[in-house]
């Protein structure tokens, strides 16, 4: 049954992530891409790499999909038709998109070879929870900060006329 559910995500993953290729609407090309991590994150849960899942749900999934859907919406034309955008070169993405995919795969193998096998570490994992929430707490809250400046600045260069 385990199998079952971690091939729905592999196929969740790849679906949505061909859908935000093909799409001409950039709010729904967003939409595919929150689905697509959150799919991601499903993976990781079954990878039994739940920190990152989490991680994955709370950065990605939760903080800059929101804050694309939020450039969106401020930048969208007063009209009320949505914004379209063209996809252009769809061949020439595909090969290299597939190239990409195999060169890297090749690279992965050459690494890790045939040896891959689930550990377990999970003092290792508490030490960077307490580094991520003691030690670099700092860079989070300026990254935060940023974000947030860079938000109100497209809120002002959209409501500009």
């Amino acid at each position: 049954m385990s199998n079952a559910i971690f091939y729905v995500f592999m196929i969740g993953t790849a679906l949505s992530a061909l859908g935000m290729l093909f799409t001409k609407n950039i709010f729904y090309a967003a939409m595919l891409l929150m689905a697509c991590l959150l799919c991601i994150a499903g993976l990781y849960v079954f990878l039994q790499a739940e920190f990152l899942a989490i991680t994955q749900i709370l950065v990605y999934a939760g903080g800059v999909v929101v804050v694309i859907i939020f450039g969106i919406m401020l930048t969208v034309k007063s009209g009320g038709k949505p914004l379209a955008v063209g996809n252009t070169n769809i061949l020439a993405g595909c090969l290299a998109g597939v190239f990409f995919f195999f060169l890297f795969a090749n690279a992965f193998m050459q690494h890790f070879g045939t040896s891959l096998k689930a550990t377990h570490h999970s003092a290792a994992m508490h030490d960077v929870g307490l580094l991520l929430l003691r030690d670099f707490a700092l860079p989070f809250e300026v990254a935060g900060i940023l974000l947030l400046v860079a938000l109100i600045g497209a809120a002002l260069t959209a409501g500009e006329k």
